[in-house]
């Protein structure tokens, strides 16, 4: 017996639903065991169920299973079928006396396990997966047993090096290094091996070992030793060059393959060679410091062992005079070193040297320079001596030994130089010149004039440091004359005298004329700017001084600055730089509060909300000063418990302490008059929070007569009314529905009631009665239904007049940012003007903007009582019937679509389009839904039954939705064939009813509650449940998010799982990947970072069809 049946093994086999009914049938002895060899491991039983099933299993040396049954479930999922289940089982207790070693399948960690058997080192349930899936075609259990193999754990490329408990004999490893020629004086390095334990044998062969070490084979070197992977490693450090050898090796393959390039090793004469190119020698080079036994063979001369000297390069240059005032350099010890140009190397002595690359270049062209003049030496010009001596000896001396004779260095006259730069301006032209100066030598670097001097002498200038002065001339747009330097542009002249000018100042002396020093201001301006409220009008005020400035013109200056320049010509023609710390701390508060408007004088103002955004400014020194009014705003605002508003008394004991907050918040914001969003999560209570606020307006509301007003989707107006008389009986409540009279005649008499409740649709109808009225506040519950800015609904709500405004939602934003925008558009339109400025807003704007006006709790950061939800995804396979008509209306979709997208674009084909994507759908739910005379199954739908059964049987209660009304109906015909008794809603079930079943529900009647998922994602309270199934995706997660919302409320008490059922391999699969990215677009807000991603595109819409772009 090889391997030990275990139930983790059967469970991976047969699933968890399989293997729990299974379970039940062999302890219910429904297991007779007709053939049972425990030695060859073969199995046939009987198992009685409602549907008999006759089994035959074999268990392989392997520990591979093999099981079939005669059942009709088998073979329509991957899993094993129930009476599979109750067999092995039965087998598993049978071979439990039996001695066999404990390892359940197979170590992936056993090399000659791995290496011997036909699965590639699988676990017994993936072989068993292999062999029915192969048709009994054994050439395909071979590829996918190699297929396999290649993503073992084990990796692609064996490794050589012994481990700590090998028992392999390790062998010794001699590497020898030679030149190849190639070119004229050109060198690539190679490598040759020797290995053995005792005595070393040569590699006549390179290539065909490094591949034998790659794969794990056997190589034969003589008859008296061949290498075997089985019984022979190597050091650590030698293993580790040998893999190295190997990738090099590939690449020459790749090389010669794709390029036809030859095989330089075996053009030399030799396959015992493999070329290391330069590219690889860094690797190589540092594995050679690892103590790897090196030789170095020169001309056929193997030295002791390859040694790296640290030591300079044994060159030598001379220079001396040569007569007629020429001069000569002499260079020795060249011609007896050997360069590698492309390595870095200098081969001398029988030793490598490591240099620069640019050095070992300059070094080769050096030496290809005097062997192909046939000369040892060079005979310099006088006129030339200067810049030699300037430009090559520096380099030189990065070679090797410089000595210049006695009589060539008395000429030398080598001084410190000392620029100078004289700047002036005339009749608009900025005019610089230049002057290099040598002790009393003069040099104009640009017609190259000089002072006399000494002919004989030799000026060594200073190359380097005259290059970055030319450079930073060049580069400042100047003209130039043989004389000197002039310009007219403003801008370059401004760029130069501000930005250049200082740092050429680090490397020569300036000498600038008045008209030139006047012409840029470096002098700071006390620049200063004061900001505050002006409580009298509710504006936010600022003030700019600036020393010497008149008033007129310093609107100029902040002109100027919204225009982002970077500098300000003033009237007498100066340039007033913007980009210095006091204008730049005016710059980062324009950026912060917007564009000034201009009063009178030097004041400026803007909308109080504005002053909002620098609540986290960050202190700008002593150019811009906030005022007390402005500070005392932004400390309530950030901290909104500051200006404690007394909560009204009758719900001090019922609020929490999360929402007592979000009750000072709504009290801070409309003290100021601002409006905002309440965004918390589903279920923590958004209702009685504005309940609060209500009632702590309630005497501005009587006073007044002026009442607030509630709007909300239909379907929760009595939500809210029934809400209102619980925590408020003190409050007037009435609901403007009905006849049209009887609501024209409410609206009328509104002065009368504290709070009036209408839904959007009925808003629509009486919108010229309600925006003839002022309320007091104005709640607009679910406030997505206007989140579309173009809508009906959209446009209505914001002719409504109310003092205070906040608008009510979970998912402030489900697709794009502009939805954001249109909520706030109703509720506060000062915060973001109109959609042009908003849409020029970045996203990180627009979140420090909100901020003050979102307030959003998740369930996890305020109820830590409350369980969290448990989300998982379960896949099927498509039924072979149900896959024949996806598979041909995929095709027919992808064509249409083509066809439409070509003839009349995306916009005008997307409902056609979208259409067929939701016939995708329905077949991947169940294809009856529009298949006439579909008499098939659905795999989705049977793995909804079995978990509906699984749940049922572990006393669990579920929520099941579903978009499409025809499936649940589906769902409910089969649950009550079944005996399964359970409840219904869709959006045609009315109000009351509604509020019946989920009372009924939560109360403990029924175990299923089926859904549609639109109806009944907003608005009902079903913490009886603590399951949720999606059967099928609904492309917006926020919708979903909402469903599984229903159960995962306050109140609930148990884990909430949530169960998304996905067909796999369809557009199901592909719909939740688009999902995921959606996913996160609301918490961008709150915390900005991510990238935002709009609806369905035709990008993504040919994403999920698979389409070419």
């Amino acid at each position: 017996m090889g391997y030990q049946l275990t139930e983790r093994v059967i469970k991976l086999l047969c699933g968890k639903s399989s293997y729990d009914r299974g379970g039940v049938l062999y302890r219910d002895g429904q297991v007779t065991m007709r053939i049972q060899d425990p030695d060859s491991r073969k199995y046939e039983a009987e198992v009685r169920d409602r549907e008999s099933g006759i089994v035959y299993a074999e268990i392989d040396s392997n520990g591979d299973v093999l099981a079939e049954c005669s059942c009709t479930d088998y073979g329509l999922s991957r899993k094993r079928c129930r009476h599979i289940a109750a067999v092995l089982l039965n087998i598993r207790d049978i071979e439990q006396t039996a001695e066999a070693p404990k390892r359940p399948y197979p170590s992936l960690l056993h090399t000659s396990a791995r290496k011997h058997s036909e699965d590639g080192g699988m676990t017994p349930r993936f072989s068993a997966e292999l062999r029915r899936g192969s048709g009994g075609s054994e050439d395909d259990a071979v590829l996918s047993s190699q297929l396999l193999g290649l993503f073992s754990y084990s990796g692609s490329q064996r490794s050589t090096a012994a481990s700590r408990f090998d028992t392999r004999e390790v062998l010794e490893l001699e590497c020898i290094f030679k030149l190849f020629p190639y070119g004229y004086q050109q060198h690539l390095f190679g490598i040759e091996l020797r290995i053995g334990q005792k005595r070393l044998y040569i590699v006549h062969r390179i290539r065909e070992f490094l591949m034998c070490l790659k794969h794990g084979q056997s190589c034969v070197f003589t008859k008296n030793f061949v290498y075997d992977p089985e019984r022979h490693s190597f050091k650590k450090e030698d293993d580790d060059i040998l893999q190295a050898l190997i990738r090099i090796y590939d690449h020459e393959r790749m090389l010669q393959q794709t390029l036809a390039m030859p095989n330089h090793g075996r053009n030399g004469g030799s396959d015992r060679m493999l070329i290391i190119p330069p590219t690889f020698w860094p690797e190589v080079r540092a594995m050679l410091d690892r103590s790897v036994d090196s030789l170095l063979s020169l001309d056929g001369v193997l030295t002791d062992k390859l040694e790296f000297s640290q030591d300079p390069i044994p060159l030598q240059f001379e220079f001396d005079e040569d007569g007629d005032d020429h001069y000569l350099m002499k260079i020795e010890g060249l011609d007896r070193m050997t360069v590698l140009e492309e390595y870095g190397l200098v081969i001398a002595d029988g030793k490598l040297i490591d240099i620069e690359l640019d050095a070992c270049r300059r070094l080769a062209e050096m030496k290809l320079l005097l062997e192909t003049s046939f000369k040892p030496q060079i005979r310099i010009q006088p006129e030339m001596m200067e810049s030699i001596m300037e430009r090559v000896v520096p380099g030189l001396m990065k070679l090797g030994s410089v000595h210049v004779a006695q009589t060539v260095s008395d000429r030398i006259v080598k001084t410190p130089l000392k620029a100078k730069l004289y700047l002036d301006r005339v009749r608009g032209r900025l005019l610089a010149g230049l002057d290099f100066q040598y002790g009393d030598i003069t040099i104009n670097p640009l017609g190259g004039h000089r002072a006399a001097r000494d002919s004989s002498s030799i000026l060594v200038r200073d190359g380097e440091a005259e290059q970055r002065i030319l450079t930073l001339m060049e580069d400042a747009s100047f003209a130039k004359t043989d004389d000197g330097f002039f310009m007219t542009d403003e801008a370059a002249e401004y760029e130069f005298l501000y930005h250049t000018v200082p740092q050429l100042e680090k490397l020569l002396v300036v000498y600038a004329t008045t008209a030139v020093k006047e012409r840029v201001l470096t002098e700071p301006m006390g620049a200063k700017v004061r900001v505050d409220i002006d409580e009298r009008t509710d504006w936010l005020e600022l003030k700019f001084d600036m020393e010497g400035i008149r008033e007129a013109e310093i609107r100029e200056i902040v002109k100027s600055l919204e225009e982002k320049r970077k500098y300000h010509r003033l009237p007498n023609g100066a340039l007033l730089p913007l980009e210095s710390d006091e204008f730049q701390a005016v710059v980062a508060l324009m950026n912060r509060i917007g564009p000034w408007l201009s009063t009178d004088g030097t004041a400026f103002k803007l909308p109080a909300v504005q002053g909002l955004q620098l609540m986290d400014w960050e202190d700008s020194g002593s150019t811009v000063q906030l005022g007390r009014s402005l500070r005392r705003m932004l400390q309530n605002m950030k901290n909104p418990d500051h200006l404690d508003f007394a909560v009204p008394p009758s719900l001090e004991p019922i609020l929490r302490d999360y929402q007592k907050l979000g009750f000072q918040w709504m009290k801070t914001l409309a003290h100021y008059r601002f409006g905002g969003i309440l965004a918390d999560d589903m279920g923590l209570g958004k209702t009685i929070q504005s309940i609060a606020f209500i009632l702590s307006v309630l005497p501005e509301i009587r006073e007044h007569k002026e009442p607030a007003l509630i709007v909300a989707p239909a379907s929760l107006l009595y939500n809210w009314h029934n809400e209102l008389k619980k925590f408020a009986p003190e409050i007037k409540a009435v609901i403007a529905d009905g006849v049209q009279t009887e609501r024209r005649q409410l609206i009328k008499s509104a002065g009368s009631a504290d709070v009036i409740i209408t839904s959007y649709p009925l808003l629509r109808r009486d919108v010229e009665r309600y925006a003839k009225l002022s309320f007091a506040a104005l709640i607009l519950d679910e406030a997505q239904a206007f989140k579309n800015y173009a809508t009906q609904t959209a446009q209505v709500v914001k002719t409504l007049h109310a003092r205070y405004r906040f608008a009510l939602t979970g998912t402030p934003v489900e697709n794009r940012l502009e939805e954001l925008w249109s909520i706030y558009d109703a509720v506060f339109p000062a915060l973001f003007g109109d959609r042009k400025a908003f849409h020029e807003l970045s996203k990180e704007t627009v979140a420090r903007r909100v901020r003050p006006f979102l307030l959003r709790r998740l369930k996890s950061d305020v109820l830590k009582e409350l369980p969290e939800k448990i989300e998982s995804i379960q896949a099927s396979g498509l039924l072979m019937e149900q896959k024949k008509l996806y598979t041909a209306y995929l095709a027919k979709l992808r064509q249409e679509t083509l066809k439409h997208l070509a003839q009349d674009g995306f916009q005008k084909s997307r409902i056609r389009i979208l259409a067929g994507i939701t016939r995708l759908r329905q077949i991947c739910c169940h294809p009856a839904l529009f298949v006439e005379g579909y008499e098939g199954s659905s795999a989705k739908f049977e793995q909804l039954l079995e978990t509906i059964e699984e749940c049922r049987l572990a006393g669990r209660r579920m929520l099941v939705f579903s978009q499409f009304t025809g499936m649940l109906k589906l769902i409910a015909g089969e649950l009550g064939y079944r005996g399964i008794p359970s409840f219904y809603l869709d959006g045609q079930t009315p109000s009351a009813e509604r509020v019946e079943l989920c009372e009924r529900f939560n109360e403990g009647e029924r175990e299923v509650f089926l859904i549609s998922l639109k109806a009944g994602g907003t608005g009902l309270n079903l913490t009886g449940a603590d399951t949720v199934i999606l059967y099928d995706l609904w492309w917006n997660p926020a919708v979903e998010q909402q469903a599984t919302d229903r159960a995962h409320r306050i109140g609930q008490k148990k884990v909430v799982q949530v169960i998304r059922l996905v067909a796999q391999d369809t557009i199901e699969d592909k719909m939740y990947a688009l999902q995921q990215k959606k996913k996160n677009l609301i918490e961008e807000l709150v915390q900005p970072g991510e990238e935002s991603l709009p609806s369905w595109t035709e990008a993504e819409i040919r994403e999920l069809l698979t389409l070419q772009g």
